[in-house]
C-alpha cells in the first residue's frame, strides 16, 4: 500500500522511524523548531511552479509565479496560447518559456498520474522536455505527498547532509541517493527534516540560503 504524507501525524511517524534508523536525525530534529508538512496543490500549475524554481532562489521563483498568476498564465490553455516571447516578458528565461510550452503540450492527466507508482510518476514527468529528475521528485514529494521519494540533486539537501553527517564535502547526487536508501520508507520525511535543518545551518554557518 502506497504511503503518503498527508498530516502532521505522518511527519511525526516518519521522524520517529528515521531517528531509530539513524540517530543523527535526532540531532536535526532537536535543532529545528518544526518540520513543516509542505504539502502543495497538485496539477498543471503546481508542476509549472516547480519548473520555475529550477536553479533559482525560492524568492525568485515566487516572484516569477506571481507575475504569471497576475497575468492569468497558470493554465495549460493560457500557456499554450501565449507566445514564448510574451512569457519571457513576464520574467521567464527562454528555456523556461520553452519548458512551459512543452508542459502545456504534454497534456498530462494529473488525476491518473496521482494513481501511478512512484517510479512511473517520475518516468512520466521526466518524459516532458525541461523536466529532470529533481523537478519530478520535488513534485512527487510535495504535491503528491509520496513518503518515500527523495530529491538528492537538491543543493540544500546536499548541504544539510554535509553538515548533519559531518562530511568533508557536499555529497554529489549519486552519493546522497545511496545514503538515502537506508531511510526508506520515509525518505520524503527525511527531505523535509533536512530542509528544516538547512535553515538552521544557514544561520549558524553563514551560508547564503
Amino acid at each position: 500500500m502506497r504511503r503518503l504524507i498527508e498530516t502532521e501525524a505522518d511527519i511525526a511517524e516518519g521522524i520517529a522511524a528515521l531517528t531509530r534508523a539513524e540517530p543523527r536525525f535526532a540531532l536535526a530534529r532537536d535543532a529545528v523548531a518544526e518540520v513543516p508538512l509542505r504539502r502543495n496543490p497538485h496539477g498543471f500549475g503546481a508542476l509549472l511552479r516547480v519548473i520555475l524554481g529550477q536553479q533559482v532562489s525560492t524568492a525568485s521563483a515566487a516572484a516569477l509565479w506571481a507575475r504569471l498568476d497576475a497575468a492569468g498564465l497558470t493554465t495549460p490553455e493560457a500557456i499554450a496560447a501565449t507566445p514564448q516571447a510574451v512569457l519571457c516578458s513576464h520574467g521567464l528565461s527562454r528555456p523556461k518559456a520553452r519548458y512551459a510550452h512543452a508542459l502545456a503540450a504534454a497534456q498530462i492527466d494529473f488525476a491518473a498520474l496521482a494513481a501511478l507508482p512512484d517510479e512511473a510518476v517520475i518516468a512520466t514527468l521526466t518524459g516532458v522536455p525541461g523536466i529532470g529528475r529533481w523537478t519530478a521528485e520535488v513534485y512527487a514529494m510535495l504535491s503528491l505527498g509520496r513518503a518515500d521519494i527523495f530529491a538528492p540533486g537538491d543543493l540544500a539537501l546536499q548541504e544539510a547532509a554535509r553538515g548533519l553527517f559531518g562530511l568533508a564535502a557536499r555529497p554529489r547526487e549519486a552519493e546522497l541517493r545511496a545514503m538515502a536508501a537506508g531511510w526508506s520508507p520515509w525518505r520524503g520525511v527525511a527531505a523535509r527534516l533536512l530542509w528544516a535543518y538547512y535553515r538552521v545551518m544557514t544561520k549558524r554557518e553563514g551560508i547564503a540560503p
